[in-house]
C-alpha cells in the first residue's frame, strides 16, 4: 500500500491491465538488443576515432561503466513496479504525477527522436546497397513501407512482434560478430597503441555521445505490462544484454581501428563495412552493409513495439486522449497508440535529420537516466516491492548516487544551444500538464498489487 496521491499517478492505475503477459526472459534480453543495437554502431567506430584515436576504446568503457550504475537502478525500479510504461512508470509511482509524466514525455522524446534519426540513415543505408532505390524521393518511400510494416505486425499483437524481432536480433548480430572474428587476423598491434593518454573533457564528450550507441534499455522495457514475472524477467534480460553489447561494442571499435589505424576516422559513412573490405574482400563489406540495413530495420521493429505503449500509458493516466487507450478486443494491441506513434515518427523521419534527431534523443536519455536513479533510491524508502520478491541491487543505497553523480558528469559534456533546445521541450510538456489537469481522475489512493 502507498501512500494516497492527490492526483492520479502511473500506480494509481489498477495493475491489471488489459494487455498480456506473454514476454519473457529470451524475448525481453533479445528486444534489449534489438533497440540498442541500431544504426548508431554502424557510424560511430569512426567519430570516436577521430576523437579519441587508439583510446576509443576508453569512452566505450566509461560509457559502459556509467550504463552499468545506470541500468542497475533500472533493474531495481523495474523489479517493483509492473505496469506499462517502464520508467515513467517507475518515477511516477516514486514522485508523483508531475514528475512522472515528465519522464514519461522524456522517454518518449527518446524514443521517437531516435527512431526518426535511425530510420535516416536506414533509408539511405537502403540506396547505398540498393542503387536503384537511392534518391530522396525513393528514401521517402521506403521510409513509409517500413513503418507501415512495422506497424501492420504490432497491428496484430505482441506475440508476432516480440518473434520477429527475435529474428531481426540474430540476422543482425551474425555479420558483426563475424566482423570481430575474421577481422581479428588482420589487426595490425601498432593502430592499437596509444601515444597519450586524452584529456578528461574529451572523454566525457565522446561518452555523451556513445549514450545514443547504448541507450534502449530504458525504451526496451516499457511493454512492462506485458512482461511474465517482472522481479526475475526484468533484472535478467538487462544483465544478459548488457554484458553482450558491451563486449561486442569493444570489439568491433578494437578490431575497425587495428585494421584501418588512422584511416577509420576518414570512413564516416560506413566504416565496420570499410573494416570488412578491407580485411575479408568485398564479400564481406557487401555483407556488413546488408547486416546494417537489417539492424535498422529490427530497430524500427522493437521500437515500434515499445513506443506505441509509452502513448497508450499516458493516454490510460489522462494525459493524453482516452481514445489512445484503447486495447483491441481480439489481439490486445494499443492499435490506434500505434498508429499515431508511426504517424509521428515518420513525419519527423522525413522533414529531420541524423545529427539533430540523435542530439535531442541523448540529452533526454540522460535526464531520464537521473529521474530513475532517484525513483530506485526512492521506491526502496518507500518499501515497493511488486508482485514478487523485488530485485537486490549490490550496494542498493550507494548505487543511484553514484549513477547520479556520474549523469551529471556526462551532462557537462553539452552545449548552451541544447540545454536550451532541452528547456524549451520540458516547458512545452509542462504545459500539456496543466491542459490536462481536468481529464485526470483525483483523490485516488495509489496501490500496488
Amino acid at each position: 500500500m502507498l501512500p494516497p496521491q492527490t492526483t492520479a499517478s502511473p500506480a494509481a492505475t489498477v495493475s491489471r491491465e488489459s494487455l498480456v503477459r506473454v514476454i519473457g526472459t529470451l524475448g525481453l534480453a533479445a528486444g534489449i538488443i534489438n533497440i540498442t543495437i541500431g544504426g548508431g554502431i554502424f557510424r560511430l567506430p569512426a567519430v570516436v576515432a577521430a576523437s579519441l584515436g587508439p583510446a576509443a576504446p576508453i569512452a566505450y568503457l566509461v560509457c559502459a561503466g556509467a550504463m552499468g550504475l545506470i541500468v542497475l537502478c533500472i533493474a531495481d525500479a523495474g523489479s517493483r513496479v509492473s505496469l506499462t510504461g517502464g520508467p515513467y512508470a517507475y518515477v511516477g509511482t516514486a514522485f508523483g504525477p508531475y514528475v512522472g509524466f515528465i519522464s514519461g514525455v522524456l522517454l518518449w522524446m527518446l524514443g521517437t527522436f531516435a527512431t526518426a534519426a535511425v530510420s535516416t540513415v536506414f533509408a539511405s543505408s537502403m540506396g547505398l546497397l540498393v542503387p536503384s532505390l537511392a534518391g530522396r524521393g525513393r528514401e521517402i518511400g521506403i521510409l513509409v513501407v517500413a513503418f507501415g510494416f512495422w506497424s501492420l505486425v504490432n497491428l496484430r499483437g505482441v506475440t508476432l512482434s516480440v518473434r520477429l524481432n527475435s529474428l531481426a536480433t540474430v540476422a543482425k548480430l551474425l555479420p558483426l560478430v563475424l566482423l570481430v572474428i575474421g577481422g581479428a587476423f588482420f589487426v595490425e598491434r601498432e593502430n592499437l597503441r596509444i601515444a597519450a593518454m586524452p584529456a578528461a573533457g574529451d572523454v566525457a564528450r565522446t561518452s555523451l555521445l556513445l549514450i545514443f550507441a547504448f541507450a534502449g534499455i530504458e525504451v526496451a522495457l516499457v511493454p512492462s505490462g506485458e512482461v511474465r514475472d517482472t522481479a526475475r524477467t526484468v533484472p535478467r534480460a538487462i544483465a544478459l544484454a548488457m554484458v553482450g553489447i558491451t563486449v561486442l561494442y569493444v570489439a568491433l571499435q578494437m578490431v575497425a581501428q587495428g585494421i584501418l589505424g588512422s584511416g577509420l576516422a576518414q570512413a564516416p559513412v560506413s566504416p565496420l563495412a570499410d573494416a570488412a573490405g578491407a580485411s575479408l574482400g568485398g564479400w564481406a563489406r557487401s555483407l556488413l552493409l546488408a547486416g546494417a540495413t537489417v539492424s535498422m530495420f529490427g530497430y524500427l521493429g522493437g521500437m515500434m513495439l515499445s513506443m506505441p505503449r509509452m502513448v497508450f500509458a499516458l493516454a490510460r493516466d489522462g494525459f493524453l486522449p482516452r481514445t489512445l487507450a484503447a486495447v483491441h478486443p481480439l489481439h490486445r494491441s494499443p492499435q490506434a497508440a500505434i498508429l499515431v506513434q508511426s504517424l509521428v515518427t515518420l513525419v519527423l523521419a522525413i522533414s529531420g535529420t541524423f545529427e539533430k534527431l540523435a542530439i535531442l534523443a541523448n540529452v533526454s536519455a540522460l535526464a531520464l537516466y537521473l529521474g530513475c536513479a532517484l525513483a530506485a533510491w526512492r521506491l526502496r524508502q518507500m518499501g515497493v516491492a511488486g508482485a514478487g520478491t523485488a530485485f537486490r541491487v549490490p550496494l542498493g543505497r550507494v548505487v543511484p548516487w553514484l549513477a547520479c553523480g556520474v549523469i551529471v558528469w556526462l551532462l557537462t559534456g553539452l552545449t548552451g544551444n541544447e540545454w536550451l533546445g532541452f528547456g524549451a521541450c520540458l516547458a512545452a510538456a509542462s504545459l500539456v500538464y496543466a491542459v490536462s489537469r481536468g481529464r485526470r481522475p483525483v483523490s485516488r489512493a495509489a496501490t500496488m498489487q
